[in-house]
C-alpha cells in the first residue's frame, strides 16, 4: 500500500478510525471475499514480490557486511526462503475460513421478565503494528485485521522497505475491489512518523510490537496507547531424569537449530534458548544430545559440569564449546545457533530458574513422567508449557489460528500466539422489551420493589 507519509500521524489515525468505523456494520462474507481477492493479487503478483524481497535482501546483506545489521534480522527478511511465500498465502485463507469472532454472545442473562443483558464480541478498533525485517507480518496481520473488523497502520523495517511496498499495493489494490474503505489498512515508512503516531491514543486503540527486545521496550516506555507484544524470546527445555534420550535429541535440536520444513532458523521467538539437564541425565543423555547440536551446529555455552560432559572427540568441540558467563548467558534471547546449557539437581529447581530467567514465552519439559510433567506445566509461568513437544509449536498457525499478530507474554486480555479472539474485546448489550421501557427504580429491597432474577439465557448470537 502506498505509504500514507504525505499526511501528518493525526491524519493517519484519524482516517485509520473513520475507516473502522465505517466498517462496522459490512457483513462477515465481505470480509473474506476481501481476503480472498488479497489472496489472488498476491499469488498473481509473486515474482513481483520476490524480485523486490531480493533486492531488500541485497541491500540488507551489504548492511550486515558492515556490522550495521545483525545476521538474525537478514534471515527474517527472506521471504524467498523455503514455503514461506506459499505458508503466507495459505495463512490468508486459513484465517478467511476461520468463524467470524465478533457478535458472540459469551454471556447472557434475563435481569427481569422482558429485560435481557448480553455480553458481545466485538473488533478493538484501530490497531498499529510495528515490526522488524519480516515482510509476510504484513500480509499476516492485514489477514487478522480484516476478518476481526480491526483496522490497522502497519511499519515495517526499512531493512524490508521494497517487499513491503509491493505487498501494499497487491493490499491496496485488491481492497479497491471490495466494499471496505482504502484507508482499512495503511502503512508508514519513518521512525518519525511512529514517534508521532504513539501520541495518537484519541484515535489509536492498541499498539503491537514485533520484534527485538530493544524495539517492544522502547514502544512500551513511548507509547500513550496500551501495548500488547513480548519483549524476549527466551525459551527453554528441561531434559528431565525421566527423559528419552532419542525423544530428547530429537527435540532439542529442532527447537534450537530448525524451523518449518528444517530450515535453519534459530532467529525465531519460539527457537530454545536455555537448555536445562536434570543431573542424572549428565551420562545417560547430555554426550549424545551435545554431539548431535554441535552437529546441527549449534554453539553450547556450558556450565561447568556439563561442560565436563562434552565429547572431546568432536571435531566442533574446539570452536563450538565454551564456557557460560552465568551473568549474561542465561537471560540472553541469542537469536544465533546458540544456547546456553545448565545442570541442575532436580523439577522444582528447574522450575524456579525458569521463572527466574524465562521471558514468559514458550517453555518445553521432556520425560516420560506424567506427574513431573503435570507439576512442570501448571508450575512454570509462562504463556505456553509444552510436555515432549518442541517449543516451535508456539505458533499461531500450528495452533490452528490461521496465522498470528505476534505473540503476547503479558498479564492481560491476550496470551501466547494471538490470533483473530486476541484481537476482539466485548461490549454489553441490553434489550428492554418493557413496554414502557426499564428503569432502575423499579428495582430494590423496599415494598413494591422488584428483584432482579439473574437466570441465565442460552444465547450464541443476539437474537436481535
Amino acid at each position: 500500500m502506498a505509504s500514507s507519509s504525505n499526511r501528518s500521524a493525526e491524519e493517519i489515525a484519524k482516517a485509520s478510525k473513520a475507516a473502522f468505523e465505517a466498517s462496522q456494520l459490512i457483513p462477515s462474507a465481505e470480509r473474506v471475499k476481501a481476503l480472498e481477492t488479497i489472496h489472488r493479487a498476491l499469488a498473481e503478483n509473486k515474482d513481483k514480490i520476490f524480485d523486490a524481497n531480493r533486492k531488500d535482501m541485497q541491500a540488507a546483506k551489504a548492511l550486515v557486511d558492515s556490522g550495521a545489521l545483525s545476521a538474525s534480522l537478514l534471515k527474517r527478511l527472506d521471504l524467498t526462503i523455503g514455503d514461506k511465500f506459499d505458508s503466507m498465502l495459505a495463512g490468508l485463507l486459513d484465517v478467511a475460513a476461520l468463524p467470524d469472532p465478533t457478535g458472540k454472545v459469551t454471556y447472557a442473562s434475563e435481569l427481569d421478565d422482558g429485560l435481557e443483558l448480553y455480553r458481545m464480541t466485538c473488533p478493538i478498533g484501530s490497531i498499529l503494528v510495528i515490526f522488524e525485517s519480516r515482510p509476510e507480518v504484513v500480509v499476516n496481520i492485514t489477514a487478522l485485521a480484516i476478518k476481526s473488523g480491526n483496522s490497522a497502520i502497519l511499519k515495517g523495517g526499512k531493512e524490508s522497505t521494497l517487499t513491503s511496498s509491493v505487498l501494499s499495493d497487491c493490499i491496496r489494490s485488491a481492497l479497491a475491489q471490495t466494499s471496505l474503505h482504502p484507508d482499512y489498512i495503511q502503512t508508514v515508512q519513518t521512525r518519525e512518523e511512529i514517534a508521532s503516531l504513539l501520541d495518537q491514543d484519541k484515535y489509536i486503540d492498541l499498539v503491537i510490537p514485533r520484534g527485538s527486545n530493544a524495539l517492544v521496550r522502547s514502544i512500551q516506555q513511548a507509547s500513550k496507547i496500551p501495548v500488547m507484544g513480548h519483549a524476549d524470546g527466551i525459551c527453554s527445555i528441561y531434559i528431565d531424569k525421566d527423559a528419552d534420550s532419542a525423544k530428547a535429541t530429537r527435540i532439542t535440536v529442532e527447537s534450537k537449530a530448525r524451523g518449518c520444513q528444517g530450515i535453519d532458523y534459530p532467529s525465531a521467538c519460539n527457537a530454545a534458548e536455555i537448555l536445562i539437564l536434570h543431573e542424572d541425565t549428565l551420562e545417560s543423555i547430555w554426550p549424545s544430545l551435545s554431539s548431535a547440536l554441535l552437529d546441527a551446529d549449534v554453539h553450547l555455552r556450558c556450565d561447568s559440569r556439563s561442560l565436563e560432559r562434552v565429547s572431546n572427540e568432536h571435531e566442533r568441540r574446539g570452536t563450538h564449546v565454551h564456557a557460560a558467563d552465568p551473568t549474561k548467558d542465561y537471560d540472553t534471547e541469542h537469536l544465533s545457533n546458540i544456547i546456553s546449557v545448565v545442570v541442575l539437581p532436580s523439577l522444582q529447581s528447574a522450575i524456579q530458574f525458569i521463572n527466574s530467567h524465562s521471558s514468559h514465552h514458550t517453555d518445553v519439559i521432556i520425560t516420560e513422567n506424567e506427574q513431573a510433567a503435570s507439576t512442570f506445566v501448571r508450575g512454570v509461568d509462562s504463556a505456553g508449557t509444552f510436555w515432549n513437544a518442541s517449543s516451535r509449536f508456539a505458533d499461531g498457525f500450528r495452533y490452528g489460528f490461521g496465522t498470528e499478530v505476534g505473540i503476547s507474554t503479558g498479564r492481560v486480555h491476550a496470551r501466547g500466539p494471538v490470533g483473530l479472539e486476541g484481537l476482539v474485546i466485548y461490549k454489553y448489550v441490553i434489550r428492554s422489551k418493557n413496554p414502557a421501557g426499564s428503569v432502575i427504580g423499579e428495582f430494590g429491597t423496599g415494598p413494591g420493589k422488584k428483584r432482579y432474577k439473574h437466570q441465565p439465557i442460552q444465547a450464541d448470537t443476539l437474537p436481535f
